[in-house]
């Protein structure tokens, strides 16, 4: 009996707790009665009367009325990059927000601001307590073809690189390394699958290895994480449920791609395992590719379901190549067009055509196959392209 009192369920691990934590689940009991006991404490609070006010402060989704968007809002943990077209006058626009419920936006949605540099919001939960930073950009200029891995934003727990133009960040690369997060595994920067290195051909590098996910993601069939950057987004709400939809895959490109070009090193790792289980004989290796694809309302994004199988695609360029090597080795990968597939010059110019380049250190990564240890470097790498005349 609870008497009509509210109760709330406040749980603290430090992470010395948690390693103690984790070691008695291991000794006493099995994976199947941590979920049931979680189940009778949501079963358990659902009986309480009174609901507390919700402590989320995330923005859902946003729209700029008016303005026409090239591609979906990307929004992070805390960031929204919009896509519009190049020319497009950003000196005042109003974006919309849908936030959690109860929530509210500092300053308020609908706000006329000035993006020719980015804006921060506050989004403050309905318990009026838990409050959220966005940084909102709007991206009006194309996408960046050259690469070399220099750049990163600064302040955060792990590497994310961007392109610049100027002072401005014009791209975000995506990578899994928010999942990664998740398993409480990473201690820095460097620990996680995607992070940048010292050596590369020229000054730094992206540095990609292929990860143990410990303890929590072995009892959920996900004992390994591979090293992987991608253009595109990584949903972290799909990184349990539904790995393979959360790559994104894909950014508007108004040019049509011919060659992905760039230098890598390759080591596997030691022992490769499919599903935690080692198999005998069996090598890792990695992968890079290219593609490009038409979007529309039904399909505005590639994912990792569908990737190389979706009607939409139109080419892919793809390495066959693949070896391991301790020098710097050069790759020029050629776009093919698929059979029956042609670009609409209309459709490219309004920027209905995405063009997405992925890099991981594990060919079957997305699978949880690979070798803990394998790595992959890349560095100055370039997507060559021509115009539609």
């Amino acid at each position: 009996t609870f008497n009509n009192e509210q109760i709330n369920f406040h749980i603290v691990i430090t992470p010395r707790e948690n390693q103690t934590l984790t070691e008695r689940i291991s000794r006493k009991m099995k994976a199947k009665h941590v979920i049931i006991y979680l189940l009778l404490v949501i079963v358990t609070s659902s009986c309480i009367r009174d609901e507390a006010p919700n402590a989320e402060a995330d923005i859902l989704s946003c729209r700029l009325p008016g303005v026409v968007m090239t591609t979906s809002p990307i929004i992070t943990n805390n960031s929204i990059n919009i896509f519009v077209g190049p020319g497009t006058d950003i000196s005042s626009l109003a974006p919309e927000f849908t936030l959690t419920p109860g929530a509210t936006i500092d300053p308020p949605s609908g706000t006329a601001r000035d993006f020719h540099s980015p804006q921060q919001y506050t989004v403050t939960a309905a318990d009026g307590f838990w409050k959220k930073k966005y940084t909102v950009s709007v991206i009006d200029t194309e996408l960046a073809t050259i690469y070399n891995f220099e750049d990163t934003l600064g302040g955060q727990k792990y590497y994310i690189f961007v392109e610049r133009e100027g002072e401005k960040v014009v791209m975000e690369w995506a990578s899994g390394n928010a999942g990664y997060a998740m398993t409480g595994v990473p201690k820095t920067a460097d620990d996680y699958p995607t992070f940048q290195f010292a050596n590369g051909k020229t000054g730094k590098c992206l540095s990609l290895v292929t990860r143990s996910t410990g303890f929590f993601g072995s009892i959920m069939g996900m004992p390994i994480a591979a090293g992987n950057l991608f253009i595109g987004s990584f949903d972290v709400g799909n990184a349990m449920s539904n790995p393979l939809k959360a790559t994104k895959f894909g950014l508007p490109f108004r040019h049509i791609p011919t060659y992905l070009a760039g230098y890598y090193k390759y080591k596997a790792g030691d022992q490769f395992t499919e599903g935690g289980k080692p198999v005998s004989g069996k090598r890792d290796i990695c992968d890079i590719y290219a593609i490009m694809y038409e979007t529309s309302e039904s399909v505005p994004t590639l994912d990792g379901t569908n990737a190389f199988t979706s009607p939409n695609l139109v080419s892919i360029a793809r390495i066959d190549d693949a070896k391991e090597t301790d020098e710097w080795t050069y790759f020029k990968l050629p776009f093919h067009m698929l059979s029956g597939k042609y670009i609409d010059k209309e459709k490219l110019t309004a920027g209905k055509y995405n063009v997405a380049i992925v890099f991981t250190s594990s060919l079957e990564g997305d699978h949880f196959n690979g070798a803990i240890g394998s790595t992959l470097l890349i560095d100055e790498v370039e997507l060559i392209y021509r115009s539609e005349d």
